[in-house]
């Protein structure tokens, strides 16, 4: 019997070189799909957007430091759409859960708008267990008596190419007590479900971490020759130590992210007795 074997199919250069094209086209698909999931924010025509982080002048950000407690405008800039992120389906992602406002003569003077996170995530329901002690101070100070307590509240958030920012600020003076100043700030990857650190968002911002990391050093060392002249005429000022460790950008974890600006944050009060509070703006 004569065995017949099936023809081989002969490929063409034309048609060798579409196959070649296509698989080329599908594994620069996958990669660019990657680089958008996890460090770049892209618009639909694959260009990055341009934005004003990283490029303004020193009277800009000196401008913006003066301001920066104008951004509190208790309430969310920004929104985007993330399906199935909510909790509470009619509400914002941010939103103000409680506030209040009384005065007690030689007791208290009280207003706080204290906001809540509206998503479903284990991580963010962390953020609002922390951010229930704001709630809890408020109360006890309602519940005291002759303390000459002035305690204020603010917070503002902001959504930039789904990272989610909120920043706390808290102004306290008990008594006889130094003023201290808290500031705390939560910071969310949206499209990805977790905490975002600063080192990721100056990635994605296309921003040099050690460019950055000299940046920051040199603002704080600018801060303590301040703190020396004032000592100098007899002002006891909070002084600051440029090598100290939490000037690193690892374990610089109070930071802001607007449309427009980065907002790296030191709020000395968070661990004393003080008002002092150093910013460097991107």
């Amino acid at each position: 019997m004569k065995v017949v074997l099936p023809e081989k199919k002969v490929f063409n250069k034309k048609q060798i070189a579409i196959y070649v094209i296509i698989i080329l086209v599908c594994i620069v698909s996958l990669i660019i799909a990657s680089y958008v999931q996890f460090y770049a924010r892209i618009d639909i025509f694959g260009i990055k957007k341009e934005t004003q982080i990283g490029n303004k002048t020193e009277e800009e950000k000196a401008r913006l430091k003066a301001e920066f407690e104008q951004i509190f405008t208790n309430s969310l800039e920004n929104e985007e759409e993330h399906d199935g992120k909510k909790k509470e389906q009619d509400k914002p992602l941010v939103y103000t859960k409680t506030e209040k406002k009384e005065s007690k003569v030689n007791n208290y003077d009280v207003e706080v708008h204290i906001p809540y996170i509206n998503i479903k995530n284990k991580v963010v329901e962390e953020y609002n267990k922390e951010i229930e002690t704001f709630v809890e101070k408020t109360n006890s100070i309602l519940e005291s008596e002759n303390k000459n307590t002035v305690y204020t509240v603010e917070y503002a958030a902001s959504v930039k190419e789904g990272i989610l920012s909120v920043v706390i600020h808290s102004n306290l003076k008990e008594g006889t007590s130094a003023q201290r100043v808290i500031i705390e700030t939560y910071n969310y990857d949206l499209r990805n479900n977790k905490e975002i650190s600063l080192e990721e968002v100056l990635r994605i911002e296309n921003i040099e971490q050690e460019q950055m990391q000299n940046k920051i050093r040199s603002e704080i060392e600018i801060e303590q020759k301040k703190v020396e002249d004032l000592k100098n005429l007899g002002y006891n000022i909070y002084s600051r130590d440029a090598g100290n460790d939490r000037y690193k950008i690892e374990n610089s974890k109070q930071f802001y992210l607007t449309n427009q600006t980065l907002y790296i944050i030191y709020p000395y009060g968070n661990d004393t007795f003080t008002s002092e509070v150093d910013l460097v703006v991107i």
